[in-house]
């Protein structure tokens, strides 16, 4: 493991040792590889709800790959966000720079049903980690945010400018309440570097095929299902609406390879770095694609069939949710680097690769 000195505050370019809460998940698994290649350090927290350990070990076995000289381990904490005595001994062992903040329940349909475990989990298990971390000098944190939080946008593309929305479901509801509640944190303290990263909609995988989403039960989100019925796990798609006002008549996203998502929380660390103070910023590519786009892409690429049907829409699903990246660009120099076609050739790599998950 390497050892790094740390100051109290950051400085530009440097090397910095980052708490990663829910690093063992989708999203967290892929910005630990990113953050280690570009010089930092980490360190995982994750109460293992809806992740395996061994993404962990996978993480730690691509990074030895790639540079054979250094023996790298990711130090992990089996902890829940809510427990502040848990909280507490992961601080007494390391100093943090900054959080990269992930952990959290995230199904949209079972926040609806589970409306106060959501709410206790997401807000309650937030206010701890915060609280910890002040405690510890550590006023520093990217946090996993949404395109949700526009509800049904008023413009687009969306850009940062336009206005959150009405969210349609507790889960959203989370994301916007907890945007407000670190805004109102910095704005009282501003000692504080908040960045609101607002992903739209995170698919792929590593390209080694060795991390990548793997879904409790069955798929929430698009692309794991795909892949499941393409593996046949699952007889098919069901495509919620062909009657919206888009091209083909399904819901238009913003999808996004999860290794540029990744790489847009190192280039987060930038403005914290420069004393950002609040800052938002949308993750996205500023293309939408249709359900129907990928599933078709899926099968060109992959040349494997994926049956589906059209089944009624699903209340509270939009037409078209696409943004506008354009100020992660001029202020980060982040862009997204992947199209459709690396997005769903990875994403089959992995499933393919790993037909039962971890």
């Amino acid at each position: 493991m390497l050892k790094k000195k740390h100051k109290n505050k950051p400085t530009a370019n440097e090397e910095m040792n980052i708490l990663v809460t829910g690093g063992a998940g989708f999203i967290g698994s892929h910005t630990l590889i990113e953050l280690y290649q570009a010089g930092h350090t980490a360190v995982v927290v994750d109460n293992l709800s809806n992740s395996n350990p061994e993404s962990l070990k996978r993480v730690a076995a691509i990074l030895r790959d790639q540079t054979p000289s250094i023996d790298i381990e990711v130090p992990f904490y089996q902890v829940d966000i809510r427990d502040r005595q848990g909280l507490e001994r992961v601080f007494a062992n390391h100093h943090f720079d900054a959080c990269i903040h992930f952990a959290g329940l995230k199904a949209v349909g079972e926040s609806v049903a589970k409306p106060w475990e959501y709410y206790e989990n997401n807000i309650g298990g937030t206010l701890t980690l915060v609280d910890v971390m002040r405690q510890h000098g550590c006023k520093n944190i990217i946090f996993s945010s949404s395109a949700t939080v526009y509800g049904d946008p008023a413009q687009i593309p969306i850009t940062e400018q336009c206005p959150k929305g009405q969210c349609t479901n507790p889960y959203g509801w989370t994301k916007s309440m907890l945007e407000q509640v670190l805004t109102d944190i910095q704005s009282a303290d501003p000692e504080w570097n908040v960045v609101l990263l607002r992903y739209f909609n995170p698919v792929g995988a590593h390209p080694s095929g060795r991390i990548g989403e793997n879904p409790n039960g069955i798929p929430n989100n698009l692309m794991p299902y795909i892949t499941q019925v393409a593996i046949g796990k699952r007889p098919e798609l069901g495509v919620f609406g062909n009657d919206y006002p888009t091209p083909d008549g399904t819901g238009v996203r913003d999808y996004i390879h999860v290794v540029d998502l990744a790489s847009g929380h190192v280039c987060a660390l930038q403005a914290i770095e420069r004393h950002c103070g609040l800052a938002i910023y949308n993750l996205g590519t500023g293309q939408g694609y249709s359900v129907l786009d990928m599933v078709k892409a899926f099968v060109r690429v992959n040349g494997v069939d994926v049956p589906y049907s059209i089944k009624p829409r699903r209340p509270g699903d939009i037409a078209t949710c696409y943004s506008d990246p354009a100020k992660a660009h001029a202020e980060l120099g982040w862009q997204a680097r992947y199209g459709i076609d690396e997005m769903v050739r990875d994403s089959w790599n992995w499933q393919s690769q790993n037909p039962e998950g971890y």
